[in-house]
């Protein structure tokens, strides 16, 4: 299983929410760069980097951190946050993301992703599946679809997906331990979708159930940087 840090973006700033409300903000460090060189420096691959600025004003805000990443580091970067359209896509590949992640607009515009999926390869594309209540959750977590999760990855999955961010928003930010139950469930129905689990992952236990159940990867904010897990426990993952 993948360990892969999230760095979460306002005004260029490392910054972490509760639940995706902005108004419960922690900012954690002013530069995103000696973050990331602190991760790579532990033996991290890869990075969830997220636009939080690009999300509200639905277009990518902050390329230029992104570029600065990918330049001084060997991360391999998935970015999203404001991506709506296949200029926004290309603008993040060429400021270069390896992978960017298809968020609302997944559920909104499915043609949309599907062409993006057929443009750049499944590889490049990850499907965000942000859930609450085993339903998807859009606009910003602020609404429920009445799509379980596990249909909304099975409608992508043929369509050529095959790696997706599974959010569950009730415990994002909040350091409460994973939905381990959701994700087994999806492990057992759908085995051909390589599953990232995020949200809630709060100590070393839960990095090993989610490996013990068979995720893919487990995408670890606060918990790093409120220390409730170090990059040293992490290191027989990395």
């Amino acid at each position: 299983m993948e360990i892969i840090p999230a760095i979460d973006l306002i005004n260029g700033q490392c910054v972490r929410l509760t639940e995706g409300d902005f108004a419960q903000q922690t900012t954690y460090d002013s530069d995103p760069l000696a973050v990331a060189q602190r991760f790579e420096a532990a033996g991290v691959r890869r990075l969830h980097l997220v636009d939080l600025d690009g999300a509200r004003a639905r277009q990518p805000v902050n390329l230029p951190v992104l570029e600065r990443i990918a330049r001084h580091t060997s991360l391999v970067i998935d970015y999203g946050g404001g991506l709506q359209s296949e200029k926004a896509v290309r603008q993040a590949f060429d400021a270069g993301a390896a992978q960017i992640t298809a968020g609302s607009i997944a559920v909104r515009e499915p043609e949309t992703v599907q062409g993006w999926l057929q443009t750049f390869g499944a590889a490049r594309i990850l499907i965000g599946a942000d859930f609450r209540d085993n339903h998807i959750s859009i606009n910003a977590w602020a609404e429920q679809s009445e799509r379980t999760v596990a249909e909304f990855i099975q409608a992508y999955l043929r369509q050529g997906a095959t790696t997706f961010v599974c959010t569950d928003v009730s415990k994002d930010g909040r350091l409460q331990g994973p939905g381990l139950e959701t994700y087994r469930a999806l492990r057992e129905t759908l085995p051909a979708a390589q599953l990232v689990a995020s949200g809630g992952v709060t100590t070393l236990a839960d990095v090993e159930a989610l490996a013990a159940v068979g995720m893919h990867g487990a995408i670890i904010g606060k918990a790093i940087y409120e220390g409730t897990i170090t990059l040293t426990e992490l290191s027989k993952f990395l």
